[in-house]
């Protein structure tokens, strides 16, 4: 029979590879994605989703491990963390965008993608 530690593990695994899909996935936007809009839309979300993927795989591993005090002390402190991520991406994303169109960077139209 499977027992809860297997499961347990499996999940941590699996929440961190799902992170760092979207870490990876991130990084192609950057690179292939045509425009400056663009690549900022496929990093913001994909580090966004990623970093807290990975940062509740890690919250679940340190919770697993030693179920203490000081553990779950930690563990709150993690959940900050996602939380200042949650909120500081997005805020930063939308900063640049702003500075981008303040600028003067011209978004890509349609046309400019069929030549």
């Amino acid at each position: 029979m499977i027992d809860l530690d297997f499961i347990i593990n499996l999940f941590i695994i699996i929440i961190v590879v799902i992170g760092l899909f979207f870490f990876f996935t991130a990084t192609v936007g950057l690179l292939r994605f045509p425009d400056f809009y663009c690549k900022l839309q496929a990093t913001g979300k994909g580090d966004t989703l990623g970093a807290v993927l990975v940062l509740l795989g890690v919250v679940v591993y340190i919770l697993k491990e030693d179920f203490s005090f000081s553990t779950i002390l930690v563990s709150i402190k993690i959940f900050f963390i996602i939380f200042f991520i949650f909120l500081a991406n997005p805020t930063a994303t939308h900063a640049l965008t702003k500075a981008g169109l303040d600028s003067g960077v011209i978004p890509i139209k349609k046309e400019d993608l069929k030549k």
